[in-house]
């Protein structure tokens, strides 16, 4: 069974959102979210046609499509 404090520190990780400002956040709950956020864009992006993954700088990086063959 969870402890009284425990519950609390569960129940503030599951209410947890992303938010942009976490990119530059040191709290470890914070820039974990921003990680997860950011690995699950690419992961979308790369499922979508003509994906393109924007880089920090500004610039945009096309996603190369690769056939699904078996031989």
């Amino acid at each position: 069974m969870l402890e009284k404090k425990d519950r609390k520190k569960a129940t503030e990780v599951a209410g947890s959102f992303f938010h942009p400002s976490y990119y530059h956040n040191s709290n470890p709950l914070a820039s974990g979210i921003a990680t997860t956020h950011e690995q699950v864009s690419d992961v979308y992006a790369e499922g979508e046609i003509g994906a393109v993954v924007e880089q920090e700088n500004g610039k945009e990086e096309q996603i190369p499509r690769e056939d699904n063959k078996t031989e």
